[in-house]
């Protein structure tokens, strides 16, 4: 599933929008906002985005307010969508290159929009998703960003400040960010929350051990523990 974010404050606007994408596939699940404030609610929530359309006049007539452009900002400083597709829906030509230069955009769609239009940009997001084979996140360290592949992390702990990611060959501490956003950011169901600090990687798991509350990871002598707050709910898992 592909969530969508749009920002488009004329309602007939983003209910055309938010119906050409959910008639191109069901496996988009929209989201719309009206104005910035609402925009920045949708983005702090716990959903991960794979496309953001983002109007950048929020202020109709008023071409002085760029909200969307100053939105879009927000998303880039977001390093979980440092590479996420940005398109800006605008009806003022000359935004388009302050807005490719700054933000990095996917593409932009000048207003009045036809509906091609926007089923190629969902077309283009979508197969890009289904054909990721190698997924990956990315994660921020000493003001650089870097991406680390999901199939490469044991296991993940979370550490003071920050989380540790246990990967194949070495640890990497990554600051600022807690288990919970990372968890997020990865293949739904890849990883498996077996303790408030410890999340594992699925196939990087050896044996579960319920009675003595313990996951052995492969290949390497680390023993995660088990909370008991979490163990039936891990008995469910693996032998569901």
């Amino acid at each position: 599933m592909t969530h969508v974010m749009i920002l488009e404050d004329d309602r007939a606007s983003m209910e055309a929008l938010a119906k050409i994408l959910m008639e191109y596939s069901g496996d988009v699940c929209v989201h719309t906002a009206s104005s910035y404030d609402e925009a920045k609610a949708l983005l702090n929530a716990d959903i991960r985005y794979g496309l953001f359309l983002l109007d950048v006049n929020l202020g109709g007539e008023n071409r002085e307010d760029i909200g969307g452009i100053l939105f879009a900002r927000e998303v880039r400083e977001q390093f979980r969508y440092t590479f996420t597709p940005v398109v800006m829906i605008t009806a003022v030509g000359e935004m388009e290159m302050q807005a490719y230069r700054e933000l990095h955009c996917y593409q932009y769609i000048m207003k009045p929009f036809l509906p091609e239009q926007v089923r190629e940009v969902a077309k283009k997001v979508l197969a890009k998703e289904r054909q990721e084979e190698e997924p990956f996140i990315v994660v921020k360290r000493e003001g650089v960003n870097y991406q680390v592949r999901c199939a490469d992390i044991r296991y993940i702990e979370a550490i003071h400040r920050g989380v540790c990611l246990h990967l194949k060959e070495e640890d990497w501490d990554v600051p600022y960010v807690t288990l919970k956003q990372i968890l997020l950011k990865v293949p739904e169901g890849m990883f498996l929350k077996c303790h408030r600090m410890f999340a594992v990687n699925r196939h990087e798991v050896e044996y579960y051990d319920t009675v003595n509350r313990i996951v052995k990871i492969k290949d390497c002598k680390d023993v995660i523990e088990i909370g008991v707050t979490y163990k039936s709910e891990v008995g469910r898992l693996i032998s569901g």
